[in-house]
């Protein structure tokens, strides 16, 4: 683990603002390069494990073959009211190819849904995922770098440049 990594985990781990939002049922915003250079941007539920974000997805979902292709990734939780809150990460982005049931295999896609769902809701959705998809892909990020901004103590360098 670079230097860059342990700073970045250090900062997830103990900053209160990174805490409430890692905590928080905002999903991340995923920003990855698409088979043609491209951008692009998708909504994630994701899991903090103290030391990885994970997120899953169908393997034939199109954001997987471009993840395998190209695995440098950022994403954003936000807040949506003023003083916003933010939490930018950027890092690589692992797949691992899950054969069996996604509640199964892969608790912390159930403890997800639970999350954003709740019991009922997440219940639900995992039966219909189980019933439609035979495989997942569970995707990791390591962070390497971290910002955070509160718009009380902390703002976008531009603004700190007036």
């Amino acid at each position: 683990m670079s230097i860059a990594q342990q700073d970045a985990i250090t900062m997830l781990q103990s900053d209160p603002v990174a805490q409430d939002l890692l905590q928080s049922a905002i999903p991340a915003r995923l920003a990855y390069v698409w088979r043609d250079g491209t951008p692009r941007v998708v909504p994630m539920w994701f899991h903090w494990t103290g030391q990885q974000f994970l997120m899953g997805a169908p393997p034939n979902a199109p954001k997987v073959r471009s993840l395998h292709d190209h695995p440098r990734v950022a994403f954003t939780i936000d807040s949506n009211q003023w003083p916003y809150l933010l939490l930018t990460v950027q890092g690589s982005a692992s797949l691992r190819f899950i054969d069996q049931p996604v509640n199964d295999t892969f608790p912390e896609y159930a403890a997800m849904a639970r999350r954003y769902l709740g019991d009922a809701g997440a219940q639900e959705f995992l039966t219909l995922a189980r019933e439609t998809f035979k495989r997942w892909t569970r995707i990791a990020i390591d962070p390497d770098e971290v910002r955070i901004l509160d718009f009380k103590q902390r703002f976008p360098s531009a603004w700190s440049a007036r």
